[in-house]
């Protein structure tokens, strides 16, 4: 066959890998293929011996052994059955009824519940669909502009995405090489602000358009009238509890260091079953449905992680590692120059792809270049995640507005979706920023680095062929693919 320039190698593939996805091929399977293909091209042209696809099986093993992705299948568990046994609708109940008599208060209880579901269910499709289904029939009966309305039940929903326990956050921990327990550490903060800057939002459509976000009449509230302020505040309690216990019992533990974030995930997926049980909803059923659930999309990740290995394994193999490290450190600017197009190349490819393709393709090939430019890895990756949060966001292929898109009513108009949706993507690119000009809101405690890093030990020099004359103990990390 006519020989290809090794320096064409690296994009080509991603020329095809385009073609691949563009075509409708499924992720993990073009991944995979593309490869597979470029593994042969190599080959043939002498760029790649044939005993590092024999390496593949011990790759794959290596992935499925992982005890930090454990974590997925467990919060994704924990969420599913959450979803299932009515947590949402008794949230949205409650806390609607508590800020209905202000203006803008459904808007107020949508962003506080989106954040009590990201931080216990963890799932954008069950937060966004639920919200849809109880709050936005309420807001269109009593006058709420369709716009905000949908754009904030839509970017509330996608909180799940950046506040702890985030499946985003564990894929760029094990993508990244880093604690999962400290990109939660440090996505606590800004997920936190970003929650914040959607109240400060609300709060100002309601001064600056009065008529946008009404109070509820006296005659939706369940609770009115005197001596119902009690009741109102004993429904808050008996609600707010289970969740708040949950939070503590899975995030507390991870942050205090007592657990792991696999051991926090397992603690949760059993406290969402008792809270199940508890409300009498535990059911075959909700069980069947919850498990199914939880295994395809464990599966999905794991396909998409097992193709994007063999991707990796030929790209590094025609030096495309070396073709990525040199376009970005060429980029004019040095540090910032490479911090601020990584941050435009994920925006931009959140347009069209997925967190878990942007996560499982680019990352791996960004991560080389900061670790050389001395770049924090935790602020980084936390930095792209807010980031990636967009993506649920950016028509034409944000899946928020798809799912909500779904459940609303006929006269509500996609462009009013999207037109919603545009103030809140650029409240998280200001969040981008911010995290960008002050690193530290991006905070990190040494308590919850662990189990996550590599293994190190102790041993003289000459135990494993260096120079024993300097009689000193080094660091000798082992291989356990050898």
């Amino acid at each position: 066959m006519n020989a290809i320039p090794v320096e064409l190698l690296p994009p080509l593939m991603f020329v095809v890998l385009l073609v691949f996805m563009v075509s409708g091929f499924p992720v993990a399977f073009a991944l995979a293929a593309n490869g597979l293909l470029f593994g042969y091209v190599a080959i043939e042209q002498g760029l790649m011996s044939p005993a590092l696809l024999q390496a593949l099986p011990d790759r794959i093993f290596g992935i499925m052994s992982n005890d930090t992705l454990l974590a997925i299948p467990f919060f994704t568990f924990m969420g599913l059955v959450l979803e299932r046994s009515g947590m949402a609708e008794d949230l949205l109940e409650t806390i609607g009824q508590l800020f209905g008599k202000v203006r803008g208060g459904l808007a107020y209880a949508v962003v506080l519940v989106g954040a009590l579901l990201a931080a216990t269910t963890g799932v954008v499709a069950a937060s966004v669909i639920s919200m849809g289904l109880i709050s936005l029939p309420i807001m269109l009966k009593y006058g709420y502009s369709q716009s905000v309305s949908t754009g904030v039940i839509a970017a509330s929903g996608t909180l799940a995405q950046i506040i702890p326990p985030s499946l985003v956050l564990i894929v760029m921990a094990d993508q990244l090489g880093v604690s999962v327990g400290a990109m939660y550490q440090g996505a606590l903060l800004p997920s936190l602000m970003l929650v914040g800057l959607f109240m400060l939002y609300v709060f100002a459509i309601t001064r600056l358009n009065k008529n946008a976000l009404p109070a509820l009449p006296t005659e939706a509230l369940h609770y009115g009238g005197s001596g119902q302020g009690m009741q109102i505040a004993k429904a808050v309690v008996f609600v707010l509890l289970p969740p708040l216990a949950l939070i503590f019992l899975v995030l507390g533990t991870i942050f205090l260091g007592i657990a792991t974030p696999t051991e926090g995930g397992a603690m949760g997926a059993v406290g969402a079953l008792l809270i199940a049980a508890s409300k009498k909803r535990l059911n075959l059923e909700l069980l069947k449905q919850s498990l199914d659930s939880t295994t395809k999309l464990s599966c999905f990740v794991l396909f998409i992680l097992i193709g994007s290995t063999v991707f990796g394994l030929t790209f590094r193999a025609v030096e495309g590692d070396l073709w990525v490290e040199h376009l970005m450190a060429d980029l004019p600017g040095g540090e910032l120059g490479f911090l601020i197009a990584v941050q435009i190349l994920i925006f931009v490819l959140g347009f069209f792809l997925d967190f878990f393709e942007i996560a499982f393709i680019v990352i791996p090939l960004l991560v080389p270049v900061a670790d050389k430019l001395g770049i924090d890895l935790v602020w980084f990756g936390v930095m792209i995640a807010m980031n990636m949060q967009t993506s649920f966001l950016t028509p034409p292929f944000g899946f928020s507005l798809f799912y909500l898109k779904s459940v609303t009513p006929k006269f509500v108009k996609t462009v009013e979706i999207y037109k919603g949706s545009m103030p809140f993507i650029a409240l998280q690119l200001f969040m981008v920023v911010v995290i960008f000009m002050f690193p530290n809101v991006v905070s990190r405690d040494k308590k919850v680095e662990y189990q996550d890093t590599p293994l190190q030990l102790e041993l003289p020099v000459e135990n494993y062929g260096g120079d024993s004359s300097q009689g000193e103990l080094q660091p000798f990390v082992p291989s356990f693919n050898q």
